[in-house]
């Protein structure tokens, strides 16, 4: 009967240990990944920073891609790719020129921020 009594508790102290090790890896999984730098266009938590005076701009998937490049205003949570920080003065150019054929996000709507109502 001691002999059983021994087993069960060396089986729950192991069970604890395992839940113990877990427990910890996830801290430090949780713990490197708060480590990482934060990209300069978002804050903490994930969400954007609103930054009076600066625009996103984002580049085309591809140049054969007949989607065109996007500008945003600075805190658009709609900017998916890798995009670019730009003043107004090149915003209102990039929406404006011809040649470089962005577009204003539907979402942020950075051509009214920028006073280029169409």
């Amino acid at each position: 009967m001691i002999l059983a009594y021994l087993d069960k508790q060396v089986a729950d102290n192991e069970t604890v240990g395992i839940y113990l090790r877990l427990q910890r890896d996830a801290v430090q999984r949780a713990l490197a990944t708060a480590k990482r730098p934060i990209p300069a266009h978002r804050e903490r938590l994930g969400r954007p920073i609103a930054r009076p005076g600066v625009y996103l701009r984002e580049p085309k998937v591809s140049r054969d891609n007949p989607n065109p490049p996007l500008v945003h205003t600075s805190d658009c949570k709609m900017v998916t790719r890798n995009p670019g920080e730009v003043d107004a003065h090149r915003a209102r150019l990039a929406l404006t020129q011809e040649f470089v054929g962005a577009e204003p996000c539907p979402i942020c709507r950075p051509d009214t921020a920028l006073g280029l109502l169409e």
